[in-house]
């Protein structure tokens, strides 16, 4: 399970760098040993935030001396964070913010917790849950807006859950294909999900391609 929380950590932390940015120093651009010291400490920053939960999904990559973060969150909380916490960081000149708020929906909020519920509570997926059995948050009846999305699920959970008008986006990492497929039918059977779109990575099929 360590090395399954790790993998997913590296994926929900994805890097997109160019490699001239690592590989010299330029002007205006980092070189590969300040790189080395800097990217963990942005993983590590974004890998604290607090209120980062089951419903955000944040990735990073770096333009020149710059972060840009990209992703979305379920609270504008969850983006000004995510910007302070990178913009503490010794050696980053900036941050380009360009992470999106998703809007404020009592019906995306009754999605967010009926896809959480069918994928969590399959028991193939149940280990991709840290805190397994903490269900009943998202179980509640008469959700009303910020119900789930102010009081989300706590624990780790490698399939993240992004809900924008209906339409549901599954972002982190699984062991195989057929965890990926359970959790999109899963996800594809929640009443008021207009449409899934996985874009889960398959650890089993990154190792294969070795």
């Amino acid at each position: 399970m360590r090395r399954l929380i790790s993998c997913c950590l590296a994926a929900s932390l994805a890097l997109a760098a160019a490699p001239s940015a690592l590989s010299q120093k330029t002007n205006g651009t980092w070189s590969q040993q300040e790189a080395l010291q800097i990217l963990p400490k942005v993983n590590k920053a974004l890998a604290g935030l607090r209120d980062y939960s089951v419903f955000d999904w944040i990735t990073y990559g770096i333009h020149g001396r710059k972060i840009v973060l990209r992703g979305y969150a379920s609270r504008p909380s969850v983006k000004d964070e995510a910007e302070n916490a990178v913009k503490s960081i010794k050696g980053v000149e900036s941050v380009e913010n360009q992470i999106e708020v998703l809007p404020l929906s009592t019906s995306d909020d009754r999605v967010r917790a009926e896809v959480y519920n069918r994928i969590y509570t399959q028991g193939a997926l149940r280990k991709y849950n840290a805190n397994q059995g903490n269900l009943g948050r998202a179980m509640m009846p008469g959700l009303n807006v910020g119900g789930i999305t102010e009081n989300p699920p706590m624990g780790f959970h490698a399939i993240h859950i992004i809900v924008n008008n209906g339409h549901v986006m599954l972002f982190g990492s699984v062991l195989n294909r057929g965890d990926e497929q359970i959790a999109t039918m899963q996800a594809n059977m929640a009443p008021g999900a207009f449409s899934v779109d996985s874009n889960l990575t398959v650890e089993g099929d990154r190792e294969h391609r070795k």
